[in-house]
């Protein structure tokens, strides 16, 4: 599965890349299916302090998956990202063994 990250508003360093790209490759545990994601992890401009955002989509035959969480940082919005992201797979894989 080809992992597509794209950081906005900052330069995010090796470390988080990696972390992230480790996270959604595991997906495909759940479901071979899996095309592709791409990863958007962004900067919001909040007074809060939960500014982190992380935006992630991947592509499955016949639909995308979409999961986006706002959080203190890139490394726990990523994580809940993924955890809804498992979710939905678990879910669509289930539907195609109903078919």
């Amino acid at each position: 599965m080809k992992v597509k990250i794209q950081s906005i508003h900052f330069d995010a360093d090796r470390k988080l890349l990696d972390f992230t790209e480790e996270k959604v490759s595991k997906l495909s545990h759940f479901y071979d299916g899996i095309i592709g994601g791409e990863v958007f992890l962004r900067l919001d401009k909040s007074s809060t302090d939960e500014n982190k955002v992380a935006e992630i989509k991947l592509m499955i035959p016949g639909n995308d998956l979409f999961a986006k969480r706002q959080c203190r940082t890139f490394e726990e919005a990523v994580d809940t990202s993924i955890e809804a992201l498992a979710r939905q797979v678990k879910r669509h894989k289930d539907k195609l063994r109903n078919l």
